[in-house]
C-alpha cells in the first residue's frame, strides 16, 4: 500500500486529504509543522507528499529542497496562489499545484493517477491528473479546463479549434484522461500526415489481399482504439470521400475494413480538432456541412498563448525544468528574458515557446537572456513573414495563403523547415500549396555534392 505524507498546519485539510487518500488505498500519516514532517519522514519514507507551501515553522518548498527526494513526488499547496508560487513549485519538481480551496475531484484524480504509477512502476515519472500536461493558470485555459472537466464523462463527440501550436492533441488526451475510457488506449492521428491513398486503410483496416501489397490482415486505428478515444487532427485534410465513410461511423457506430463486407462495432469516442475556421472550410468545400455538425457536438475553442497572461512564465519555466533535470544542469532564466517573453507575441504559440526554450537552453551557459534574434531568419533572408502586410477585412484563408508563401520563401523553399515553422506536418503543407496551384512554382533547393 502506498504511504502518503500530508503536511498542513490547518487540521480539517489533512483530514479532509487523509480520508480521501484512505479510500484511494494510500496508508496515510500527518504532520502540521517542519518538525512533525521531519519526524515522520524519518520514521518512514513516503512514496508521495502533499505538502503546503507555508509551515508555522518553516517555508514547505524550502523544507523539500534541504529533503532532497527527487524519487518522490511531491504536489504543493497553497491558499495564496500567485504565478511566482507556480513557477517557484515547479522548479522545485513538483508533480502538481493545488490551490485552496482545495478540488476534491481534482484531488482525488491526483491520487487515483499517483497509485496506479507507483503500482505499475515506482521509478517511472508520474504525471499527475488529467489536467497535469496542460500548465496554466489564466482564464482562459481555466475555462477550457473547466469546459472539458464537463464533456469528458459524457461520450458527446467533441471538436477542438485553434491555432497551430495551442495544443490541441494535450486537450485531447486530457479529454481521454478524464473519461470512464481513461483506462483504453489514446490514439492520435494526423489526418495531414498520412496519404490519401492510405487513411481508409490506417483508420479502418484492410483484409489479406484487398490491394496490391496488402500482405496481410491490418487492423486500423478504429479497432486499435477501441475502448478509448481516437484524436483525428487536421481533419478538414481528409478527402470528401473519407469524410462520407467517417461520417457513416459516427452515426451507425459500425465500419468495415478495405476489402470485406463484414461490419465491426466501433467501440471508440471520436474527438477531432482542425486549425482552420471550421465554418470558412465548409464554405471553402474543404469539410462536409454534415460531418462538421456531427463532429462539433461540443465544440472547444484553444486559446492563443497571447491571449493567456503571465502562462507563458509558466510554460518556459516548465520546459526549463524538464531541460534541466533531463541534462543535470541549472540554468535560470534571467528578468529580462522572462519580461521579453511576457510581451513577445508568440504567433507559433506553445510550440514556438517550447522550441525558443530549447534552443535558448542550447545557447546559454547559466542565465538565459532575452535574445529573440538568434535564430532569426531576417539576416540571411530580407523577405521575412514579419513583413507580411495582410489588410483588415481579408478572408481568413487569403492571409493563410500569404503566411505560408512567404514562410516557404523565407526558408529558401525548403519545405520540411518551412512546415516545421508553420507546425503544420510536411503532408499538409503540400496540400495547402496544391490548393494554392503554387507548389510547381517553388523548387526545393538543389543539394550540393
Amino acid at each position: 500500500m502506498p504511504h502518503l505524507l500530508v503536511v498542513d498546519d490547518e487540521p480539517d485539510i489533512r483530514e479532509l486529504i487523509a480520508d480521501i487518500a484512505v479510500e484511494e488505498g494510500f496508508d496515510v500519516v500527518q504532520a502540521g509543522d517542519v518538525r512533525q514532517a521531519r519526524i515522520q519522514i524519518d520514521r518512514q519514507k513516503p512514496d508521495v507528499v502533499l505538502l503546503d507551501m507555508q509551515l508555522p515553522d518553516g517555508d514547505g518548498m524550502e523544507l523539500w529542497t534541504d529533503l532532497a527526494l527527487p524519487e518522490t513526488p511531491v504536489i504543493f499547496i497553497t491558499g495564496h496562489s500567485t504565478v511566482e508560487s507556480a513557477i517557484q513549485a515547479l522548479r522545485c519538481g513538483a508533480v502538481d499545484y493545488l490551490q485552496k480551496p482545495l478540488s476534491l475531484r481534482r484531488l482525488r484524480g491526483i491520487l487515483v493517477e499517483l497509485k496506479a504509477m507507483l503500482q505499475s512502476s515506482p521509478a517511472a515519472p508520474v504525471p499527475g491528473d488529467s489536467f497535469a500536461k496542460m500548465i496554466g493558470k489564466s482564464p482562459a485555459i481555466q475555462l477550457l479546463c473547466a469546459h472539458i472537466e464537463k464533456v469528458a464523462p459524457t461520450q458527446a463527440t467533441v471538436l477542438l479549434v485553434g491555432e497551430s501550436g495551442t495544443g490541441k492533441e494535450l486537450a485531447a488526451e486530457a479529454i481521454h484522461l478524464a473519461s470512464p475510457r481513461r483506462k483504453k488506449p489514446f490514439m492520435p492521428v494526423n489526418c495531414g500526415a498520412i496519404s490519401p491513398n492510405l487513411i481508409e486503410s490506417e483508420l479502418f483496416g484492410h483484409e489479406k489481399g484487398s490491394f496490391t501489397g496488402a500482405d496481410r490482415q491490418h487492423k486500423g486505428y478504429f479497432e486499435r482504439a477501441s475502448g478509448g478515444t481516437l484524436f483525428l487532427d487536421e481533419i478538414t485534410e481528409m478527402s470528401m470521400e473519407l469524410q462520407v465513410r467517417l461520417l457513416r461511423v459516427l452515426e451507425t457506430g459500425k465500419f468495415m475494413r478495405v476489402g470485406t463486407h463484414e461490419e465491426i462495432k466501433a467501440n471508440v469516442r471520436v474527438v477531432a480538432a482542425t486549425n482552420r475556421n471550421p465554418e470558412q472550410a465548409v464554405a471553402n468545400g474543404q469539410l462536409r456541412e454534415d460531418l462538421y455538425h456531427r463532429l462539433s457536438v461540443f465544440p472547444l475553442h484553444l486559446p492563443p498563448l497571447r491571449e493567456r497572461g503571465d502562462d507563458v512564465l509558466l510554460l518556459a519555466e516548465h520546459f526549463l525544468s524538464g531541460l534541466n533535470k533531463e541534462h543535470h544542469t541549472k540554468k535560470r532564466f534571467a528578468p529580462e528574458a522572462l519580461e521579453a517573453m511576457r510581451n513577445h507575441s508568440w504567433p507559433g504559440n506553445v510550440r514556438e515557446l517550447r522550441n525558443f526554450v530549447y534552443r535558448s537552453y542550447i545557447l546559454a551557459d547559466e542565465v538565459i537572456k532575452g535574445d529573440f534574434n538568434s535564430f532569426d531568419l531576417d539576416a540571411q533572408n530580407p523577405s521575412t513573414v514579419s513583413e507580411i502586410l495582410v489588410p483588415v477585412g481579408v478572408p481568413l484563408a487569403d492571409a493563410n495563403k500569404q503566411l505560408i508563401l512567404a514562410t516557404l520563401k523565407q526558408c529558401g523553399g525548403v519545405k520540411k523547415l518551412a512546415a516545421e515553422m508553420l507546425g503544420i506536418s510536411i503532408k499538409t503543407l503540400y496540400n495547402r500549396l496544391e490548393e494554392y496551384g503554387a507548389e510547381a512554382d517553388i523548387d526545393e533547393p538543389q543539394q550540393s555534392s
